[in-house]
């Protein structure tokens, strides 16, 4: 077998498109994305989980290619699916069996020899945090230990991909926290390239460096969070310190050159305008304020997500 070559991206759709019936649920989706930690984020019904089912080469496209670690899903699915690691949304435990069973069952199936699944499924149940439980039934466990069941035995033959599809869905604050730690961890440590599939922003926006929106079965936003979050219209937050007379001064030399300044978060001024750092500086200068702080506004991932859903929809369908 041919092995994919290192340096092939994450993830290079091409014009990939899904139809089940008369229904479009991924509709000609043209994306490249690097390896590392992607958010893949989009309302109800935006084909989210369509897509990672294409990824994982479960489903076959109906038009359209695409590549995953360099392997076309549509021709080598089998040799794409032992390099990832699918955590599903959806519970997939067996009651009466036993995590170190069941984990060590999925490392065989992986293509593990029994041997090494073993070994490696109770190396996997401690890091996740389960080894005084790993006996146990997981029909017994809690929603967090059930959770962390379905991460030990996604990454119980070292993936080199992890799909993830609402990791942390019903876990408490304490529970869902270990979580965003031990993907973290994985992307961060342990080198693994990670999808992430989420309805919770926040939660994406701590574990991940390159994001994916889509919406109607259509990529309506993606690239590199930091880029993605980049200043809001070239906006800045001003803190500035002198008597009243001097502010009022300062408000009016801002205005003559041409910059807006309104009340913002937590006493700061919010300025926008062209030219905001020169302007500011001169306007502090000659109002004889003092000039505290000065910083780029930076949009939330929640913005982000916004302002992409909210835009003219592309059209098509999605699930």
């Amino acid at each position: 077998m041919t092995a994919a070559p290192l340096i092939a991206p994450l993830i290079v759709l091409d014009r990939l498109t899904k139809d089940y019936g008369r229904r479009r649920a991924l509709d000609a989706v043209t994306l490249e994305v690097p390896r590392g930690r992607v958010g893949l984020l989009g309302p109800n019904g935006a084909g989210k989980s369509t897509l990672i089912k294409c990824l994982l080469g479960l489903v076959r496209p109906t038009a359209g290619r695409g590549e995953v670690l360099g392997f076309d899903i549509a021709r080598r699915p089998l040799a794409l699916r032992e390099r990832v690691g699918y955590f599903p949304e959806v519970d997939c435990h067996v009651p009466d069996v036993s995590a170190a069973e069941l984990v060590t069952l999925m490392g065989e199936l992986a293509g593990l020899p029994r041997v090494d699944a073993i070994r490696r499924a109770h190396e996997v149940l401690d890091y996740v945090g389960l080894a005084e439980e790993r006996y146990r039934p997981v029909g017994g466990y809690s929603a967090g230990m059930r959770q962390r069941v379905k991460l030990a035995q996604a990454i119980v033959h070292d993936p080199e991909l992890l799909l993830l599809d609402e990791p942390t869905n019903a876990l408490d604050p304490v529970s869902r926290e270990r979580m965003l730690e031990l993907i973290r961890d994985l992307g961060e440590r342990r080198g693994m390239s990670i999808v992430y599939s989420s309805h919770l922003l926040s939660d994406v926006e701590r574990v991940c460096d390159h994001v994916v929106i889509l919406r109607g079965g259509s990529v309506i936003a993606q690239g590199a969070l930091s880029d993605l979050r980049r200043g809001e219209g070239g906006a800045v937050d001003a803190r500035v310190a002198g008597p009243p007379e001097a502010l009022a001064a300062f408000r009016a030399r801002l205005a003559a050159a041409g910059v807006e300044a309104q009340d913002g978060p937590g006493g700061a001024l919010r300025l926008t305008g062209a030219d905001l750092p020169r302007a500011t500086v001169e306007a502090a200068r000659d109002a004889g304020v003092q000039l505290r702080a000065f910083r780029p506004v930076r949009a939330t991932l929640e913005d982000v997500f916004i302002e992409a859903v909210a835009a003219p929809a592309p059209g098509g369908g999605g699930a």
